[in-house]
């Protein structure tokens, strides 16, 4: 290439490249995106924006924990071998007996017998269903009979190799369908579940500021998930700049919010345990912020990295579009994108709290009393907070994708995207 070749517009670099028979494969998307002053700026924001946050997960990655929370015996694996009816109770009401046989511990091979209680509140496991049973602290009394003889007490259904069949049936359709991208994206999926319960939970446990904490935690989730499903490239730095601004405009938001709705996450029926995990020092409201936070961040990076993917592919099928052309597309684009993503959320949210709005329904609550109550008004804020985020993504992603690309020869953008 001519050394006068650079300092050509975009769009006269583009005629000149395919008239002298320069197809695509000649200069990188990185190295056509670096010899624009635009490009580099962006650059260089993400890349202080990828040396903080790394700053930040050295700063603030947890310690030892402050107490330890004990929640009782480890489960053992245990069968049932029979199930049937037994009067008890002070009115011989009709409870559930099972007979089990102990798969793990000491009295692994032996058959042990259970009562659960009243029939109609208790699991019905059938003969010869995989179960978890804890064992009784202390030897029963001398001659004790019934309940107080039992050794062991019925904890739930072993569901462990469901869960894992059902992993693994989604990791290989990911995998044969999306091939290499399928792979990329269950590996960030699991690097992303490490920070969050390598970093996040422990780090707001040991009483680090929820805020920073949840920043700090969301960003390198977005940059694990955009560098292994995207690479470096013109789409990663719009979507990582777009995305960032935009959990930075949701967290602080949600964080107001919190303080003007006084949700302060002390009437969880959780808040008694999380206050003696933490010995005390865990801010209940930075665990709800922190929840809005990662919660948002999912269908923030989907809409960041769509509407970066929209502005390339508009780039690349019309390379004459100027930044105003490019922005008015795409943002035609996240608008209806927008608002499938906006019900999808609301829906996560309606499904999660599903069972409280059977209770208000069923109790005749009318909808302004029924918001009031924390355990409504939870999950209302950090949908409002989610859809504020997302709706402001789309001009932020769209806008710096436009600035970015239509400064970029289009020869040079990546052939792939992630468009809806």
């Amino acid at each position: 290439m001519a050394a006068g070749d650079l300092d050509q517009p975009a769009d006269e670099h583009d005629r000149h490249r395919a008239a002298t028979g320069h197809g695509a494969r000649s200069h990188p998307a990185p190295a056509g995106l670096y010899r624009t002053g635009a490009g580099r700026a962006l650059a260089i924001a993400v890349g202080l924006l990828f040396v903080l946050t790394i700053g930040g997960l050295v700063a603030l990655w947890p310690g030892e924990p402050r107490s330890e929370l004990s929640l009782g015996e480890p489960s053992l694996a245990a069968t049932v071998v029979a199930s049937d009816t037994v009067a008890c109770g002070p009115v011989d009401q009709p409870c559930r007996r099972l007979r089990v046989r102990v798969d793990e511990g000491p009295d692994s091979g032996r058959i042990r017998t259970i009562t659960l209680g009243p029939v109609e509140l208790t699991a019905d496991p059938a003969a010869g269903a995989k179960v978890r049973v804890t064992r009784n602290t202390g030897a029963p009394p001398e001659g004790a009979t019934g309940l107080a003889a039992e050794r062991y007490s019925f904890s739930d259904f072993d569901r462990r190799s469901s869960l894992l069949w059902l992993a693994i049936a989604f990791a290989i359709l990911a995998v044969a369908l999306t091939r290499w991208r399928g792979a990329l994206a269950i590996v960030g999926v699991a690097l992303s579940m490490l920070l969050i319960t390598a970093f996040l939970i422990p780090a707001l446990l040991s009483g680090s500021s929820p805020l920073l904490v949840s920043l700090v935690g969301a960003l390198a989730v977005m940059f694990v998930t955009l560098g292994l499903t995207n690479g470096v490239g013109a789409q990663s730095l719009a979507a990582a700049l777009g995305i960032a601004v935009s959990l930075l405009l949701a967290t602080g938001l949600g964080y107001l919010v919190l303080e003007l709705a006084h949700l302060d996450g002390r009437s969880s029926e959780f808040a008694p345990i999380l206050n003696q995990a933490s010995d005390g020092g865990l801010s209940l409201q930075g665990v709800l912020l922190a929840g809005m936070v990662v919660g948002a961040l999912g269908v923030l990076a989907d809409m960041g990295v769509s509407q970066a993917s929209a502005v390339m592919a508009l780039r690349r099928a019309n390379p004459a579009y100027g930044m105003r052309e490019l922005y008015a597309g795409a943002f035609a684009v996240g608008r209806d994108h927008l608002s499938a993503t906006i019900h999808t959320l609301v829906l996560a949210y309606v499904g999660a709290t599903l069972p409280l709005l059977l209770i208000v329904q069923s109790a005749s609550v009318g909808l302004g009393e029924a918001v009031n109550t924390t355990e409504l008004a939870e999950p209302v804020v950090a949908t409002l907070i989610g859809c504020i985020g997302l709706v402001a993504a789309v001009p932020l992603t769209t806008g710096l994708a436009a600035l970015l690309v239509s400064r970029v020869p289009a020869a040079t953008l990546p052939e792939h995207g992630h468009v809806h």
